[in-house]
């Protein structure tokens, strides 16, 4: 009896520890759900899983990237839309993602303006102070650039000089009404459409061309509905990683500057690699039948590139900072640092 008794005081103790010190705590984890277009697999979605497991490993599993690639969570619209409910917290844009958001991005899309990768790195330098502070105002962090390549115009029939561009219907961002609408003043034929109905809209003859770069051509295999590749690069293809502020806010201070140093270095990865990624594109495409074709004509396209800058600022483009833009430009230009 007297053993029964000790027996159930033991139990008594234990149960009451339990309740008094209750189970150790779990470490809160928090999940980051990030969406993109860039395809799965791709070298764009291996740098930013590469940028999740440096996360992971920084803050010891608590911060948690989850990607979702190829568009399956929709274009950059929807991607915009659902960061802004709070679906998703973070996305890797495009320009025309970006410029939803603030459309001072767009400045770094203008057609036939940047002749190099090292002025287009030299005009982010200056530009990205007032683009961080510009999104920051609008509830977002800008982790990191990335860099898609050039973009050329890819299209079904030969295209020699502006002219026959214009005979083409030719592919734009769905709902940039703006654009289309300079396109259209321009004498061109754009047809908005996601980027994630390009392929049917080749398929079926609703479009044309579409300015993309040679990676993206091939890895989407787009090239193989248009077979010209016209030689002049239209512009470089520019996006870059956000994040919600709300929840890069919760973060403890001393993870957010590791996290930032290694989506930064994400970035760097991209700017080292695409451009070597996107000439081995198309000597692959051209072993494929691909054709670059307008090598001459230059100084025409030169001429209406120039025209569509000027028609852009204060429009597309807020005038400071296409004045800010084009002034960075200029000082790169004449440093002598211009190849």
């Amino acid at each position: 009896m007297k053993a029964e008794k000790v027996t159930v005081l033991f139990v008594t103790i234990v149960l009451l520890a339990t309740v008094v010190s209750g189970p150790t705590p779990a470490r809160a984890e928090t999940t980051i759900k990030l969406a993109t277009l860039v395809p799965d697999g791709s070298v764009w979605d291996r740098a930013l899983k590469e940028m999740g497991a440096e996360w992971r490993q920084i803050t010891d599993g608590e911060v948690v990237l989850r990607i979702y690639p190829g568009g399956v969570a929709g274009d950059d619209s929807d991607i915009v839309r659902k960061m802004r409910i709070g679906q998703l917290q973070a996305g890797a844009l495009t320009v025309a993602g970006l410029s939803e958001i603030e459309p001072a991005f767009n400045a770094l899309a203008i057609p036939l303006f940047f002749d190099s990768y090292d002025e287009l790195f030299f005009v982010i330098d200056r530009l990205e102070p007032v683009l961080t502070e510009k999104l920051e105002a609008k509830g977002f962090r800008l982790l990191n650039w990335g860099h898609g390549g050039w973009a050329h115009f890819f299209s079904k029939r030969s295209i020699e000089d502006i002219e026959d561009l214009r005979a083409q219907k030719i592919f734009t961002w769905a709902g940039d009404q703006r654009m289309v609408e300079w396109w259209k003043n321009r004498g061109f034929q754009p047809v908005p459409l996601a980027m994630t109905d390009i392929m049917t809209g080749l398929q079926t003859g609703m479009i044309d061309a579409l300015p993309t770069t040679p990676l993206a051509a091939l890895s989407l295999q787009w090239f193989r509905q248009t077979p010209y590749m016209h030689a002049l690069g239209l512009a470089p293809v520019v996006g870059a990683t956000i994040v919600s502020s709300r929840v890069w806010d919760r973060l403890p201070e001393g993870q957010r500057a590791a996290l930032l140093e290694a989506s930064r270095a994400a970035g760097k990865r991209l700017e080292a690699e695409v451009p070597d990624q996107d000439a081995r594109a198309i000597e692959e495409m051209k072993s494929r039948g691909l054709t670059v074709t307008g090598a001459g004509e230059e100084e025409k396209w030169r001429e209406e590139g120039r025209t569509f800058a000027e028609s852009m600022r204060g429009k597309m483009v807020p005038q400071e900072i296409f004045d800010l833009v084009l002034a960075a430009r200029t000082e790169f230009r004449e440093s002598g640092k211009q190849p």
